[in-house]
């Protein structure tokens, strides 16, 4: 899994699983190019593997498109930007609703067409990997539009692979379990809440960010070359039992 030579376009590059895996891609050789909405965390990625940054607001279309072109032609997309508005379904308002829409899945959306038109135009080839979760296959409570627009995005998956495969380009889903970012860590550290769903976990654990980081490394390269269309769950088995 040699990324030499090869140009990855990260968004959600700035924290969590698209900064580790920014960062594993960058150890294997990649050139980097960080989409995020905050400029520190992109400034601090750069000063650390010296990736090429664009600050864009996912929610924003014309933003995303923008950001993409400037990003430029590249081999490797993976699509990690990502927000969660917990509402119930009798809660559920318009704005949190646009919002994880807009930026978990439309944003995705934008940034492959604008990523396979660019390799299209310079003869084809490369892939896309796109971060989902579990919570698009199990129901949780309060996660009405983010499982909407994870299950979107696995549906988009496999439209993508249909229609980009004549051109080389593969499209691959991954589907992680509750991912211990730092952010995630401070939800999942009280023993009531995360005991109950620990259980249903054969491997006994939750996953770590470099867990879904080498899982996106084995999508991309060579070694996967006959896989597109798929979602690989990387989940310690919970979908499993």
């Amino acid at each position: 899994m040699d990324f030499e030579g090869k140009t990855v376009i990260i968004t959600g590059a700035g924290k969590g699983i698209g900064r580790t895996t920014a960062k594993l891609l960058a150890e294997r050789g990649a050139q980097i190019v960080g989409l995020s909405r905050t400029r520190e965390t992109l400034e601090s990625l750069s000063e650390e593997i010296g990736a090429r940054y664009v600050v864009a607001d996912f929610a924003d279309a014309a933003a995303v498109r923008s950001a993409m072109k400037e990003a430029g032609t590249c081999d490797y997309l993976v699509n990690c930007a990502g927000i969660n508005v917990l509402e119930t379904v009798l809660g559920m308002t318009d704005a949190g609703c646009d919002a994880v829409l807009n930026v978990n899945l439309r944003a995705s959306l934008i940034c492959a067409q604008e990523f396979a038109l660019a390799r299209v135009a310079a003869g084809g080839g490369g892939a896309i990997v796109n971060i989902s979760s579990i919570a698009g296959h199990r129901g949780f409570n309060e996660h009405v539009c983010y499982a909407a627009s994870k299950a979107g995005m696995e549906g988009a998956t496999r439209v993508l692979a249909k229609e980009l495969g004549p051109h080389g380009i593969r499209v691959v889903a991954i589907a992680p379990t509750i991912t211990m970012t730092e952010l995630a860590a401070v939800a999942w550290t009280d023993p009531a809440k995360s005991e109950p769903m620990m259980v249903r976990h054969p491997l006994g654990r939750f996953a770590e960010p470099e867990d879904v980081a080498r899982a996106v490394a084995m999508a991309l390269s060579d070694d996967a070359a006959m896989i597109t269309g798929s979602v690989i769950s990387v989940d310690g088995g919970f979908l499993a039992v």
